[in-house]
């Protein structure tokens, strides 16, 4: 019975301890599950403002503590301003997609370099339905959360030609108005004061001969 005894009291013995080993263990995965994860960070412009009918390059750069994975991929997304779906611009995983349909069709190019982490792109021809926001994702395996790159757009519309011709013409004739006004006021000053001048000189005439006549008289 004694022996019974100290063997059921090993066996108790014994799955206690491998009870506390893998309620270590859970504790240890939990430890490492809660342990923070490197994220991708994601660089743009806040705000852009561009012409209409130009071209504009859309810079964005990333960090990683990661190397630089085969596996990096860069996505560019487009969302109009009237907040409708977002549409495809760009894709890269290593080499560059552009879009075969939609309003970027044939009006894309990559512009970065991802061994510099850039993976910025130009947008040809821009329409005054380019306005809207644009966002760039960078993924490079491990780190493929982190931060999305947005940049708004506002196109504006050209100049017209014959617009800046009549305002040059414009701000010209202003000015060349101002100059004869200033040059008619600086000739009637200059005249009038030789007329003062010469009046001056006629009366010092005057009384000089009017003093010489009453000597003569005394």
């Amino acid at each position: 019975m004694k022996l019974y005894d100290i063997f059921c009291a090993c066996q108790i013995q014994a799955y206690a301890a491998r009870g506390l080993a893998f309620a270590a263990a859970l504790h240890l995965l939990g430890v490492i599950s809660l342990w923070p994860v490197a994220a991708i960070e994601v660089y743009t412009s806040k705000e852009v403002d561009a012409v209409n009918g130009t071209n504009l390059r859309l810079k964005c750069t990333f960090s990683s503590s990661s190397p630089i994975s085969p596996l990096l991929s860069v996505t560019w997304n487009f969302q109009p301003e009237d907040l409708s779906s977002h549409e495809p611009v760009f894709y890269y995983l290593k080499e560059p997609y552009t879009p075969s349909a939609g309003r970027f069709k044939g009006r894309v190019t990559w512009d970065g370099n991802i061994e510099r982490y850039d993976a910025s792109i130009i947008i040809w021809n821009l329409q005054s339905t380019d306005n809207g926001t644009f966002t760039c994702q960078v993924k490079n395996p491990r780190d493929i959360d982190g931060t999305i790159g947005e940049v708004r757009l506002r196109v504006v519309q050209k100049v017209n030609f014959s617009e800046i011709h009549f305002l040059a013409i414009a701000i010209g004739s202003a000015c060349a108005l101002m100059i004869i006004v200033v040059t008619v006021v600086i000739i009637c000053r200059h005249r009038q004061k030789k007329q003062q001048e010469k009046t001056i000189e006629v009366a010092g005439t005057e009384l000089t001969s009017l003093l010489l006549k009453i000597s003569d008289t005394d």
